[in-house]
């Protein structure tokens, strides 16, 4: 798999290239130590009749960790969820318009959540309430929501600056709109 690269200019690309990175990290890594985790749980079930004790709550902390890393990969690869029947009828024009609003506006939801998420988490870290098995903070495993949505809100801020300085219609910083001749729409 080649190394990401952006398309966006100077510093712009720098910050996306970073988030892409980040992104990859937590993506990978996730998965993996989700992985090991599980299969050794397994291992240690059948062949030493003892599960590991912390294995769902490490799982629980992954799971987050991939979700909210990955809603920030789908925005960068244009793979969200996209309600497009008013969007494909309109000329180019229009759709470009409506496009930067669009990135807009969820850049702004996102960047909202991200700030609630951060509220949330600093009321939870003064509960003091641990994990039963692992014994940390229950804050510290929520951190990744406000990283995930801040990321993704950077994401569709890039998209939006992207659609007001190329000449075509992004659904990303360097996906395309647009349907391959090989997709079909449903």
């Amino acid at each position: 798999m080649e190394e990401y690269k952006s398309s966006l200019p100077g510093f712009l690309g720098t910050i996306d290239t970073a988030i892409s990175r980040i992104e990859s990290v937590l993506l990978a890594a996730g998965v993996l130590l989700m992985a090991a985790n599980t299969i050794s749980n397994v291992v240690g079930r059948f062949v030493f009749q003892s599960s590991l004790f912390f294995s769902e709550e490490l799982n629980r902390i992954l799971i987050i960790l991939v979700t909210f890393a990955g809603i920030s990969y789908a925005a960068r690869q244009g793979r969200h969820i996209r309600m497009s029947a008013i969007f494909d009828a309109l000329p180019p024009r229009p759709r470009k318009v409506m496009m930067i609003i669009i990135s807009l506006v969820t850049a702004v939801f996102m960047l909202g959540l991200a700030w609630y998420s951060t509220q949330y988490i600093l009321t939870q870290a003064g509960r003091g309430r641990v994990l039963p098995s692992l014994q940390i903070p229950v804050w510290i495993i929520l951190v990744w929501v406000p990283v995930g949505f801040f990321m993704t809100g950077l994401q569709y801020l890039l998209t939006a600056i992207k659609n007001l300085i190329e000449k075509d219609i992004y659904l990303s910083t360097n996906v395309i709109e647009g349907y391959e001749e090989n997709e079909q729409e449903v």
